[in-house]
């Protein structure tokens, strides 16, 4: 059973697919920790960000994986949990993620974890990485909180950034993932849209395992 998450940046996408996937028991992958790994291996090396086929190649070559139920990314053997979360390497992610040579060199890799029960989060996965899902859920929040969000993570890791710093990434994130020509950002067509704006991770992380268990009932009855 799949369970897509999808959502802008600090809707809480990753906090709450991560406490869904503890609860029902199942796999999670954050499908942005990938998108972030290519954005700071392009940093790394220097490579041009406008050069869909020199990311391509990059993306076909990294190996990611993920140990301690997803807390910790490995990029080609390197722990790189805590350097892939700057607000560099995510506008980095976002700009990597708008060529096409990219999405279909990691695509196999995300669908690769659809073998297991999986909870997947990121920005596509139930419209074009999944859509087969039995369930998928798009978060939303407003952009001032969703930037209040990412800026107390920051502050919390040790990243001094001003606040209006964070919203204006915030910002300019939005637009680059909406208006992208490979897979904008936008809900599933059967996507539950649930505005995290004045929820907890509990309630949230609620409302999805209901929606896991109604899908349940109604398939075990069914058959």
């Amino acid at each position: 059973m799949i369970v897509t998450i999808d959502g802008p940046a600090g809707s809480g996408k990753s906090t709450v697919a991560r406490q869904v996937a503890e609860r029902l028991g199942f796999v999670y992958l954050d499908t942005g920790a990938i998108y972030r790994c290519l954005g700071y291996l392009a940093l790394k090396l220097g490579v041009d960000m406008e050069d869909g086929e020199a990311l391509g190649r990059i993306a076909r070559g990294m190996k990611v994986e993920f140990a301690d139920g997803g807390k910790r990314v490995l990029l080609n053997g390197e722990d790189v949990s805590s350097a892939i979360r700057t607000e560099e390497v995510g506008m980095a992610a976002s700009k990597v993620s708008r060529h096409p040579q990219v999405r279909e060199a990691l695509l196999g890799l995300q669908r690769s974890f659809g073998r297991f029960n999986l909870v997947a989060e990121g920005r596509d996965m139930g419209t074009v990485v999944f859509p087969g899902a039995e369930v998928k859920v798009f978060l939303t929040a407003s952009s001032e909180v969703r930037a209040q969000r990412r800026h107390r993570e920051l502050l919390e890791r040790g990243i001094r950034v001003s606040f209006e710093e964070v919203l204006k990434s915030v910002l300019e994130r939005d637009r680059q993932d909406s208006q992208r020509e490979v897979a904008p950002l936008a809900p599933a067509k059967d996507a539950v849209v649930i505005d995290t704006s004045d929820l907890t991770v509990e309630e949230v992380v609620d409302k999805i395992e209901a929606l896991v268990k109604a899908w349940k009932k109604k398939h075990t009855s069914s058959s």
